[in-house]
């Protein structure tokens, strides 16, 4: 018998409740059809999309909210390609008007991106503190990508963030997880009498076993696109990333065994023939 995660385990942002710790990016793939196709397939109840991307059309005139069900997604805006804090809170403010119209719940929420840098597309700390604070006061719920720097996360969620969003690698690097060590610090930072504030590793996924690392040490979701978009069958992909933040999410609630420098017998040795015949000796 297949056991699942106890039930009311659901992933909580705010004011909004997910079964599915994924979170996926609309952005990157050859064409919307096997966007829509990727996506129902990983199970995602939320989806990320970039609002300043072309004003949401692309090359051919189509709109890529037309192949989005809008009914069973929440989508969340991002002001993914914003390098000022004036320019994002601008970005954040469109989305919300586009979702508001369209009656979509994400409507209150934003994830924020300030970048700092062209090249690695790292965040700027100092920006990203900036308009998380102005966010906050607009009445947005705010998740925010930044890096793995533990004092950054915490400055990020004492400016009012309703979720740090921890770099595993550089955005769209497949990388993994590359410092677990800074997430678990991450975590004992943001979690420390606040257990189930939600942390959610957002970049650099590039395949299902760095789902799978991830959701092991502890956070509460993982966020990612490219690893999906850009696999050579993004489907089957999407199902792996699926399954992996399932398995991974099973693999910390069961807590796994200590890491030991020497062997330990896997069958006890209590009751063996030499362990009698040394008695009887």
């Amino acid at each position: 018998m297949v056991t699942e995660p106890p039930a009311g385990d659901a992933l909580k942002i705010g004011s909004h409740t997910f079964s599915s710790r994924l979170i996926v990016g609309t952005g990157k793939y050859a064409d919307y059809e096997l966007m829509r196709e990727a996506l129902a397939v990983s199970g995602t109840e939320c989806i990320t999309v970039a609002v300043r991307r072309e004003r949401l059309i692309d090359a051919e005139g189509r709109n890529l909210l037309d192949y989005i069900d809008t009914d069973r997604y929440t989508i969340l805006p991002n002001t993914a390609g914003c390098f000022t804090a004036e320019d994002a809170v601008r970005v954040a403010r469109l989305g919300r008007e586009i979702l508001s119209q369209m009656g979509n719940p994400g409507a209150d929420w934003v994830k924020l991106e300030v970048l700092g840098d062209k090249r690695t597309l790292l965040p700027d700390p100092v920006a990203t503190v900036e308009a998380t604070r102005t966010l906050v006061a607009e009445g947005f719920q705010v998740l925010v990508y930044t890096s793995d720097d533990p004092v950054t996360a915490k400055r990020i969620k004492e400016a009012g963030a309703a979720s740090v969003m921890p770099a595993g690698s550089p955005i769209g690097s497949g990388q993994g997880v590359l410092n677990p060590n800074a997430i678990r610090i991450c975590l004992e930072y943001l979690k420390e009498d606040d257990p189930d504030y939600p942390v959610i590793v957002d970049a650099g996924v590039g395949t299902a076993s760095d789902v799978s690392v991830a959701m092991e040490l502890g956070v509460d979701g993982v966020l990612l696109n490219t690893g999906i978009a850009h696999a050579k069958d993004p489907t089957r992909m999407a199902r792996a990333m699926r399954l992996a933040a399932e398995s991974g999410r099973l693999a910390y609630l069961a807590g796994r065994i200590p890491k030991r420098l020497y062997a330990t017998a896997s069958s006890p040795t209590e009751g063996t023939i030499a362990a009698a015949g040394k008695s009887r000796g």
